[in-house]
């Protein structure tokens, strides 16, 4: 996996939050031999989905796809979550999920 990193524009603004970014939750959490890239990007693109947080999943979604999960595995996680975290964050997240497969031509 590509190493990620906090988006630099938001330095001036925010210096600490993009270095504890970068170095804490990039460079040490997701860097953590206890699980693989994969796993990580499943983890963290469930609870996203599942809190609504939806500006953030775009960037995951992209990222778990870099790191091996599939179109259909996605899906199919999203499918699982509706029963757990409410339709409506479902229905986002495949809806984002999408956007990407077709800009990606997956």
């Amino acid at each position: 996996m590509p190493k990620r990193s906090a988006p630099e524009e938001l330095r001036a603004l925010a210096p600490k939050l993009v270095d504890v970014t970068n170095d804490v939750l990039f460079g040490d959490i997701w860097e953590r031999p206890g699980l693989s890239p994969r796993d990580r990007s499943l983890v963290t693109v469930s609870v996203l989905a599942a809190l609504y947080r939806s500006e953030q999943l775009p960037c995951h979604l992209g990222a778990a796809l870099e790191n091996g999960l599939s179109i259909e595995e996605l899906s199919e996680a999203r499918t699982h979550l509706a029963f757990y975290a409410g339709w409506p964050n479902a229905m986002t997240a495949i809806t984002q999920l999408k956007k990407i497969a077709d800009e990606r031509a997956l």
